[in-house]
């Protein structure tokens, strides 16, 4: 067996592996799947990248054809990379999923008795000095409109006795 055969024989039982391990409806089983097929995919990407050769770095006197192509390295590290994120994100739901269940029927609303009273008795607290607040601002407007119409009535009696100066018994302009 060479080389390059016990990789394709390595990929296919981790794809293999990967996919029915997926199958199962555990979270955690899932992820371990998914780590087995990234792996398998890796080793794809290696396999399809051709026989080695020199770095990637052209000198004089260095032959183009001998050169080994670095794209399917960066194609590997980003394969890596994306891995790491899904992981991530798959071992946080794991945990909110176990957390959830460690909670019971409740779920996440976890109450506090104390706290909720609490919020209700500032909410009517706020309620009644509203209301208070409304009281007063109502009798201001009220009392300023009293005023106002007394000051008014006045004006307006003012300037009537002042035409009635002005004018004779007869309408005429004196």
């Amino acid at each position: 067996m060479t080389a390059s055969l016990t990789l394709v024989i390595l990929m296919a039982v981790l794809f293999g592996a990967g996919i029915s391990v997926m199958l199962e409806r555990s979270l955690t089983r899932v992820l371990i799947g998914f780590l087995l097929v990234g792996n398998a995919v890796n080793i794809l990407i290696y396999l399809m990248s051709g026989a080695p050769g020199l770095a990637p770095i052209l000198s004089q006197g260095v032959d183009e054809s001998e050169i080994s192509d670095a794209l399917p390295q960066a194609f590997v590290l980003t394969a890596i990379v994306i891995n790491l994120g899904i992981t991530a994100f798959m071992l946080a739901l794991i945990y909110r999923s176990w957390w959830l269940a460690r909670l019971g029927p409740k779920g996440d609303l976890v109450d506090d008795e104390a706290e909720l009273a609490e919020d209700a008795e500032e909410a009517a607290d706020l309620i009644r000095s509203s209301a208070a607040d409304d009281a007063a601002i109502q009798s201001i407007i009220d009392a300023s409109d009293e005023e106002f119409d007394e000051e008014l009535d006045e004006m307006l009696e003012r300037e009537a006795s002042a035409r009635d100066d002005e004018h004779d018994d007869e309408g005429a302009p004196r």
